[in-house]
């Protein structure tokens, strides 16, 4: 009975610290169905969901799920610690619970509580072991939950830094693309002199940001559950305004900008399928069709009017519904499983813009110089102008 005890806290320690390194040290995706940490977050997130979504107002909602990532790490800190006691005071009893307790008699009790005060390094002197086995054995447990401690104190700045990098291109993404973000208002502010390359070059820094996001949400996959800063931003959302524009720029919008498209395509739909693998979450089917076609003809004649050069040919839907089967059921299964609602094609309602005051004193600015431009140039650029505005935000 004892060697099975010894086997089950040896094991117990290994499986903590096994699941420790792959957590916080191996900078690559863990593997594994039983891992503590994926059966942490499967055991907890469901539940939280649940109540969550029962809250009866959408900012309390929004709170709720930001709170979850967070407190997710310090719960899973104390588990990892509950394991490593458990663990020890396991092998411990199965030594015959060798120790000197003034205030009990030896047994299991004595056993967990040296564990506890050892792991946490404590050091009361209380009760003391008997034997340099049990003493190397009290040395061990001391220096393994010291590093273990100092190891996730390490691991909080490199979350956090991910974390920051992350949504820093997602708020810049506002003034260009509205909030939430969508194609037809990426590539309706991006409708002026200069404005493809200007989009080439907002294509280039999103299939970075993409290539960012899958390796350091791979290599930590607890920062999908981290919310962003506002109601209406998301890193899903924004990843998906992004796929949704550079599908649109593929299929149906004429320009040199098309090549880069595809690159940032590929990137940002890489991310996304391996992202859903690290949740085993396989792409939904059955969608509810986010462009059906009278919206489409309504994307289609709001960037003519814009001035956004459309091809017209008859085929470019069913080209852009082709590109959409690549991603949206990734794209979907993963807004259903972390509660972050997709954006859509086009707004459905006008937000309120903050910036609106600076755009009508630049429109004015415009008007006043014709020498730098024709009257019809001056006012497509404060057209333009008074679209590059930042929206409304509900922290």
């Amino acid at each position: 009975m004892r060697i099975i005890t010894m086997l089950f806290g040896i094991g117990c320690l290994f499986a903590v610290l096994f699941d420790a390194f792959q957590t916080i040290i191996l900078p690559r995706r863990a593997t594994g169905r039983f891992r503590l940490t994926r059966l942490f977050y499967i055991v907890t997130w469901k539940p939280w969901v649940f109540f969550t979504k029962r809250l009866r107002q959408s900012r309390q909602r929004e709170s709720a799920f930001s709170y979850y990532g967070p407190m997710s790490l310090i719960f899973l800190l104390a588990l990892w610690a509950a394991g490593m006691l458990l663990g020890f005071s396991l092998i411990y009893y199965a030594m015959g619970s060798p120790f000197n307790d003034t205030a009990h008699a030896s047994g299991f009790a004595s056993d967990i509580y040296v564990s506890g005060t050892t792991l946490f390094t404590l050091g009361l002197g209380d009760v003391t072991p008997r034997g340099g086995w049990v003493r190397g054995l009290v040395i061990l447990e001391s220096g393994t939950g010291l590093g273990l401690l100092a190891v996730v104190m390490g691991y909080f700045p490199v979350l956090y830094a991910a974390f920051s990098r992350r949504e820093v291109s997602i708020s810049l993404l506002d003034a260009r693309a509205g909030s939430p973000p969508t194609a037809a208002e990426l590539l309706k502010r991006h409708a002026y002199e200069g404005g493809a390359s200007a989009l080439s070059l907002l294509l280039v820094e999103w299939e970075r940001w993409s290539a960012e996001l899958l390796e350091s949400h791979i290599s930590y996959p607890l920062l999908c559950y981290f919310r962003s800063q506002h109601t209406n931003q998301s890193w899903i959302g924004a990843l998906t305004a992004v796929l949704d524009t550079s599908a649109l720029l593929i299929t149906g919008v004429q320009g040199h900008e098309a090549r880069q498209a595809q690159l940032t395509f590929a990137m940002a739909r890489h991310a996304l399928v391996d992202l859903s693998q690290i949740f085993s979450l396989p792409p939904m089917s059955n969608l509810e069709d986010r462009l059906p076609q009278e919206r489409y003809d309504r994307l289609y004649g709001l960037l003519c009017q814009s001035g956004v050069s459309m091809c017209r040919d008859g085929r470019s839907y069913e080209r852009l519904r082709d590109m959409r089967g690549l991603y949206e059921g990734y794209a979907a299964a993963l807004s259903d499983y972390l509660c972050m609602p997709l954006p859509p094609w086009i707004a459905d309602a006008p937000h309120k813009d903050n910036w609106l005051a600076v755009a009508k004193l630049r429109a004015q600015t415009e008007a006043a110089n014709p020498s730098s431009g024709s009257t019809h140039s001056a006012e497509v650029s404060s057209q333009t102008i008074a679209t590059l505005v930042d929206d409304h935000h509900e922290f």
